[in-house]
């Protein structure tokens, strides 16, 4: 799988504190290993947009979409 980040998660990721930026580049990884993973808990938040949801800690997400064999990372943010 390859992966494409957009302009607003760029933004994101950069203000995002250092603590979570590391954590969100190891839950890539599993990401790329496995959808399925437990720990990432990912989830289809829109079923219009095909956006997905995966868990970066237990107070942060990240949102992306699947096309075909490419991951398109949309956004990091904290969970409300």
């Amino acid at each position: 799988m390859k992966v494409v980040h957009t302009q607003r998660f760029l933004r994101s990721y950069h203000k995002a504190p250092p603590q979570r930026q590391t954590q969100f580049d190891k839950q890539l990884s599993v990401l790329l290993s496995n959808l399925r993973h437990p720990s990432l808990r990912a989830k289809i938040v829109d079923e219009t947009r095909r956006i997905w949801q995966a868990r970066v800690d237990g107070g942060w997400r990240f949102y992306f979409q699947i096309e075909e064999d490419t991951y398109y990372i949309l956004d990091i943010a904290p969970h409300p």
